[in-house]
């Protein structure tokens, strides 16, 4: 049999917010020596910049035209495929503790197995003989303490007192709440009480260890350890904001402090982007309708950005906690280490907060992070070119000394350049389709050659003529953008075909259940 796999996801982490990666804030260790010892991709995607699509790619293989959850509140077909499931019957004991996401999270009826597990108690479930996605053991989490999530109702069973403490998401109208706290009155900001050690950070490695320890010695696992932060509320516990103090930060780079600068590179770019700056126009998921970003403060940026820090801070050490475990259990020499988060946060960046339909780095250039295990014997490396969550179900198959499953769309992630170019590793694919609030946006992306394309198809605000085109060398933050350049319009044109030649058809689209 092949090496163990552990493998880590954040929910809405930047690039940026690692010290491996460039930050200079969060301390980062445990996240920093694996990408010191093992293999860091530089410009690495997801294929959706938001949850269920992104995450039903790291599980499928696919891209999100095949796999077909478009948007949030489209599930994944109960016989979708799985790599969990193609690992376990090679043998390998599974598991997935912390946020799933693959089918609605906002589902009162039950309708779907992520949310009864915890509400009957459960940690499995069959379908036609099968276990539910492939997993041995799912033992949910998500954002606080309410839900149908088995960290839910750990808190309510254990520590009601807690529930309440976290900000509530949802107001008594049932509108995604925009209502501030903290210091800075900040959309989603607020002081949480809570006891670290009932925050779900700590819960979910706690949870995971648990489950390491049931395993014999000999075993051949696959973890999936999936940690619900930073993605907002920005509500870490109170205990932890002495870490960052917000007074003390820079502006982020990404954010332009002159309103008006701030305003011209938005008229620069598909008219959505200031259309939702100026609170005319709202096609995103989880930030709140009533909030417009033209409000945004300095101060505000900077407490965000703070609390977002610390909650980086938090994860790198109960992912430390993690790997000591495996140290500790002796598998350490056979166990390979992934990291990756399911998509970015704008946290500031052009002074917008949230995600959404904006394929830019700040929600599209993910971390990625590779530590094969000591026995592989593959040397440490930094890869500049462009991968995607696509290629982690083939990369999974690898690592259990399987071939690439039938199913995958993309080969496995490259160990060094040779294998770059061997694999054609050129580009990676971005989609973005919703019509929330019967607001409809399409947007399709390339990643090649140090460019990035995005081309808006007809929708509420578009025609189908505009877009966005990026030299990532000259223009990193992604200010100037050149599509209408007449310059640039044969190296445009190129890269928009290069894309639909490399994007699957898409499957035919099903209805949203649920808005999350």
């Amino acid at each position: 049999m092949g090496r163990k796999i552990l493998f880590f996801t954040t929910d809405q982490q930047r690039y940026d917010g690692l010290g491996c990666n460039g930050g200079s804030v969060a301390r980062t260790p445990n996240i920093d020596g694996l990408a010191n010892g093992g293999i860091n991709y530089r410009r690495a995607h997801p294929q959706s910049v938001v949850c269920m699509p992104s995450r039903s790619t790291m599980v499928t293989g696919q891209h999100v035209a095949s796999h077909g959850v478009w948007m949030n509140g489209v599930p994944l077909p109960i016989d979708a495929p799985s790599v969990a499931a193609t690992l376990h019957d090679a043998g390998y004991k599974t598991a997935l503790i912390g946020k799933a996401h693959f089918e609605p999270f906002m589902d009162p009826f039950l309708r779907y197995t992520e949310n009864k597990l915890a509400i009957s108690g459960e940690f499995s479930m069959l379908h036609g003989g099968h276990l539910h996605r492939g997993f041995d053991h799912m033992e949910s989490a998500s954002h606080g303490g309410m839900g149908t999530f088995h960290y839910a109702q750990w808190l309510m069973k254990n520590h009601p007192e807690a529930v309440a403490m976290y900000y509530r998401v949802l107001d008594m109208e049932l509108q995604v709440n925009a209502a501030g706290g903290g210091d800075t009155g900040g959309p989603q900001v607020h002081d949480n009480a809570i006891p670290r050690e009932w925050y779900h950070t700590d819960w979910v490695a706690d949870r995971a260890i648990s489950w390491l320890d049931s395993l014999d010695p000999d075993a051949d696992w696959f973890c999936w350890v999936s940690f619900p932060d930073p993605h907002h509320p920005w509500d870490p516990p109170s205990s932890e904001r002495h870490r960052v103090n917000w007074r003390d930060l820079d502006l982020p780079e990404g954010y332009p402090v002159d309103r008006a600068e701030r305003e011209a590179i938005l008229d620069a770019k598909p008219r959505h982007w200031r259309k939702w700056y100026d609170g005319e126009f709202y096609s995103n998921y989880e930030a709140p309708a009533r909030w417009v970003p033209n409000t945004l403060t300095d101060d505000q940026v900077r407490e965000v950005n703070a609390l977002t820090h610390i909650e980086n801070e938090l994860i790198d050490e109960a992912i430390g906690r993690v790997i000591a475990h495996v140290e500790r259990r002796g598998w350490a020499n056979d166990t390979d280490i992934l990291y990756s988060t399911d998509h970015g946060e704008l946290q500031g960046d052009f002074g917008l907060l949230f995600k959404g339909p904006y394929h830019v780095d700040s929600l599209m250039r993910i971390p990625l992070i590779w530590k094969p295990a000591p026995s592989a014997g593959i040397a440490p490396a930094s890869i500049d070119a462009p991968v995607g969550h696509v290629s982690l179900a083939s990369t999974f198959c690898h690592i259990a000394g399987l071939p690439a499953p039938d199913y995958a769309e993309a080969p496995r992630l490259p160990t060094n350049e040779d294998e770059v170019r061997a694999f054609g590793h050129e580009r990676v694919l971005t989609e973005w389709d919703s019509v929330l609030f019967g607001k409809i946006l399409h947007m399709r992306t390339i990643c090649r050659d140090g460019w990035i394309a995005t081309t808006c198809l007809p929708g509420t605000v578009h025609d189908g003529t505009e877009g966005e085109l990026y030299n990532l060398a000259d223009d990193p933050l992604q200010r100037h953008n050149l599509w209408d350049d007449p310059s640039r319009r044969a190296l445009r044109d190129d890269l928009i075909a290069d894309m639909w030649d490399h994007l699957p058809t898409t499957v035919e689209r099903r209805g949203v259940d649920a808005p999350v």
